[in-house]
């Protein structure tokens, strides 16, 4: 065929959402993904030789897909809620959060702090927060609200500006008195996101709001068997469904009139969509498109993933390490050290002490591990670190990603009681289990722009102008045309909600 109904650029886990919403209602579908197999960065890999683990090689967790979409698509995903929400060491001590004891978790901040103040306020926050998820997720699958609709639709103006108008390192100040609590909550308007807790543009506020507001409650699960499961389910069914997924493909050209040329085993090959879906950062589709990108997208973090024969010991020894590492493990993250750690950055130095979290996917999810793995008692790590913008690797990628590896490694070992070094496994050939990726690897690997994980800023939920309220937010200046990625409004995150929104633009117009 040389015709579809449409054709999809990319097969990352949105391009595979829109194909099977697509292609189950009758429209014919091909996909084109770059790569050896679809996925994108929601995929699993064996990264060291002889090591039977699965590790999620870019996208770590799950929280932004809706139930809607697992449900609507038939798809055979389980995601597992972790218990401990969070481990920050402090010295000898710690800050635990426990979902399911609250008195634990009250104890531990009474421990920090030195009283209950920072507790209560934790507390508030979150109920505030957790009200405005409740309001608001479901508007993601829905046509766009206007700014004012969907203030009216949170009803809480406190909470509306402490999110939506404030920087929230402003509220954080306000609010708690301890500078390792306010760091906590600040990590996650920073994931993927350069900027100080102070940024005027309020683009930290945005990613906050993102990590809060997942399918209603905020959770981080772990895709049981690893981010590849996810897409490897939502492969089968948009190929159950009758969409062509071509992998080895490269997009060489869009234009508006719908036709794509493309690359194929070292032949150029032309199709043409009544709509094109652009599963790729809007900055690519431009390139695309024979265009001047309208902007120039910065990822800042650094990955790293890890197998260990065990888990290394903590200073605080009275906390069991399964309980430290179930959740997510802050390293360095105190208000004070994310803005040291951004000034630093901001001025072309890797941080001194980088900011950095950590998990251990297989403690929730061991079926990552081979027979043998299990037997022996193997645990994965995955680290994100924050802080860690393109420009600090453009002159010389390898050497600054051994300098940046050097310094998180050293970072991690500040608050164990032994070097994580002694804990990391040995591979087939003898060496150790670890594998950093920068965000020039990222582009390089994942086609995101300077390692973007978003593809761009994230944007706020809501239409920017009124010509927007009522459409998608995937439209383009193309009517043919529709982006399907993380760039789209309302993107972001291992989500499926702009896959959704465009086959949703196409279905309903």
């Amino acid at each position: 065929m040389t015709g579809y109904d449409a054709v999809i650029v990319g097969g990352g886990h949105n391009g595979l959402v829109a194909a099977s919403y697509l292609a189950r209602a009758g429209r014919s579908v091909l996909v084109l993904e770059r790569k050896d197999a679809v996925g994108g960065a929601a995929v699993s890999f064996r990264a060291f030789d002889g090591v039977d683990v699965r590790l999620s090689r870019y996208s770590y967790l799950v929280s932004l897909l809706p139930r809607k979409v697992i449900a609507d698509l038939g798809l055979d995903v389980t995601l597992r809620r972790r218990r401990i929400s969070s481990y920050t060491p402090t010295g000898d001590d710690g800050l635990l959060v426990d979902t399911a004891n609250t008195d634990r978790t009250a104890a531990s901040f009474r421990s920090i702090t030195g009283s209950d103040r920072d507790f209560s306020a934790w507390q508030r926050l979150y109920r505030q927060t957790g009200r405005v998820a409740e309001r608001i997720f479901d508007t993601l699958t829905e046509p766009l609200p206007s700014r004012d609709a969907l203030r009216a639709r949170i009803d809480d103006e406190d909470a509306w500006s402490m999110l939506f108008e404030r920087p929230i390192g402003e509220t954080l100040t306000d609010r708690f008195g301890d500078d390792t609590v306010r760091g906590v909550v600040l990590t996650d308007a920073l994931i993927g996101t350069f900027a100080s807790a102070g940024e005027p543009s309020l683009k930290q506020n945005r990613c906050l709001l993102y990590h809060l507001i997942g399918n209603g409650t905020g959770d981080w699960d772990v895709p049981v068997g690893g981010m590849g499961a996810v897409t490897g389910s939502l492969s089968a069914v948009a190929r159950s469904a009758g969409a062509e997924l071509v992998t080895g493909a490269e997009a060489l050209s869009i234009t508006p009139d719908g036709e794509v040329r493309y690359r194929h085993d070292d032949q150029e090959h032309v199709v043409h969509g009544g709509h094109v879906l652009a599963n790729v950062a809007p900055q690519t589709l431009a390139r695309l498109l024979g265009e001047e990108p309208a902007e120039a997208p910065e990822g800042a973090q650094l990955k790293v993933n890890m197998v260990l024969s065990r888990l290394p010991r903590l200073r605080q020894r009275d906390l069991d390490p399964v309980d430290a590492f179930g959740g997510t493990f802050h390293i360095n993250e105190t208000f004070d050290q994310l803005e040291t750690a951004y000034a630093q950055a901001a001025a072309g130095q890797i941080p001194t002490l980088p900011p950095a979290e950590i998990y251990c996917h297989s403690l929730t999810d061991p079926s990552i591990l081979g027979t043998a793995e299990q037997k022996a008692g193997l645990a994965t790590l995955t680290l994100f670190g924050l802080h860690m913008p393109a420009r600090l690797f453009a002159d010389d990628n390898d050497n600054a990603r051994a300098v940046a590896l050097r310094a998180t490694i050293a970072s991690l070992n500040s608050v164990l009681a032994e070097p994580i070094e002694d804990c990391l496994l040995r591979d087939g050939s003898g060496n150790p289990c670890i594998e950093a990726k920068t965000p020039l690897d990222l582009e390089t690997e994942l086609g995101l722009p300077a390692g973007h994980i978003f593809h761009r800023d994230l944007s706020w939920p809501y239409a920017r102008d009124p010509a927007q309220v009522g459409r998608w937010g995937v439209e383009t200046s193309y009517d043919r045309i529709l982006l399907c990625g993380a760039g789209a409004i309302r993107g972001g995150g291992v989500s499926g909600i702009p896959g959704h929104n465009a086959a949703m633009a196409i279905l309903t117009a």
